[in-house]
């Protein structure tokens, strides 16, 4: 091992204030690598701003923003290659595709010696190009290529032909959010103690089915019939949602939170987290529901399954709107199974901390940099 620190180069497409569940699963290991042992640089090729920028410059990071202005802006792509020569890298961990492809095929050309892509989860349908290049690009000039879940190894090798050997399985980690004030979310939403209520927390995209969701609470009312559903987020699927709520007739039972930083009150209040999605990888908010105590009521896709078992929630086939209405109708008409739920989505959480995900990270980036340096 060198007497130096191990310099790594972070890649990713953009990191400001809204920052999604892949965003803050980078910016949390780029502020949590042990300065001791790495040198951190994160490199924004598009869009980087805000409160994490200022995250990352507290921790000792170091952000470097490409501006990119666009896919198929060559200048901003070529910006990427002379970062990777100038500041000589011990290693590149991309993150999402555009990086993936991006942060292989420069940090090859650059010489560096440990070049990591990291899928954070899609659909793997359709997209015949994507497959391609996942496969038969990324996956051959990589070092590793990071899944967030067993079923998305399993999707890399058997549909995209990634080689098995280089496939890794590292999962995502509850990443606590900076102090955003607190507050009795039930009291400012005038609703009692008693009222069950749902928690779901995503971006409103097509994927996360929120419309599916919307349907299924209309069964779980006829069981419990005071129950309320909190939507915590926002997206290009919100206006279609408010439209489906009322023609649903559900105004009354379902608030649109939108975008909010104190996710603690809203856990706080919630009886339950549910989630609808038709496909994900190892979602951060439901790992921050069960580290709040809260049962995780979800689709049985993606990750789910590595994290959550009967004893914390309940799993429903995706696209089930009867199954999913009665999982939530299950646990929030029974407190008692609520909190023994609660209780055992707290201790499964003790194992995705970002202490233990950091430190996952750093051993792979330390046994690739060794191979590397064998091979030389």
């Amino acid at each position: 091992m060198t007497d130096r620190r191990i310099r790594v180069l972070l890649v990713l497409d953009q990191l400001d204030h809204i920052a999604a569940g892949a965003e803050r699963v980078a910016l949390s290991l780029a502020v949590h690598l042990p300065s001791d042992r790495f040198d951190v640089y994160v490199c924004t090729t598009r869009i980087g701003g805000g409160p994490p920028i200022a995250e990352l410059e507290a921790a000792g990071a170091r952000h470097v923003g490409l501006g990119r202005k666009g896919r198929f802006d060559v200048p901003g792509h070529l910006a990427l290659l002379r970062l990777a020569r100038e500041l000589r890298p011990d290693v590149l961990h991309a993150h999402m595709f555009g990086s993936n492809l991006a942060g292989s095929v420069f940090g090859r050309l650059a010489r560096v010696p440990v070049v990591i892509a990291h899928e954070h989860t899609w659909s793997y349908e359709g997209d015949p190009v994507r497959k391609l290049l996942d496969g038969y690009v990324i996956g051959r000039l990589a070092d590793a290529f990071l899944a967030v879940s067993s079923a998305d190894a399993e999707r890399m090798h058997s549909i995209e032909h990634v080689p098995r050997g280089k496939i890794r399985v590292i999962p995502n980690a509850w990443i606590p959010r900076p102090d955003a004030g607190s507050g009795d979310l039930r009291t400012q939403l005038g609703l009692g103690p008693d009222v069950p209520i749902a928690v779901s927390v995503t971006t409103m995209r097509p994927q996360k089915r929120l419309d599916l969701l919307a349907e299924a609470f209309v069964r779980t009312l006829r069981t419990v019939p005071g129950a309320r559903l909190l939507l915590v987020g926002e997206g290009p699927e919100r206006p279609a949602l408010e439209a489906a709520v009322d023609r649903l007739g559900l105004r009354d039972a379902v608030h649109f939170l939108g975008y909010r930083q104190d996710i603690d009150a809203v856990f706080a209040a919630a009886d339950a987290m549910v989630l609808s999605s038709d496909f994900e990888g190892t979602p951060i908010a439901v790992l921050e529901a069960m580290a709040a105590g809260v049962p995780v009521i979800s689709t049985n896709v993606g990750g789910l399954p590595d994290v959550v078992d009967q004893t914390l929630g309940v799993l429903v086939p995706r696209r089930d709107a009867a199954a999913l209405g009665d999982a939530m109708a299950l646990v929030l008409g029974d407190r008692d199974l609520a909190a023994r739920m609660g209780a055992a989505a707290r201790k499964r959480a003790a194992e995705f901390t970002v202490d233990r995900y950091t430190e996952r990270c750093g051993a792979l980036y330390e046994e690739l940099l060794a191979a590397s340096r064998r091979r030389r």
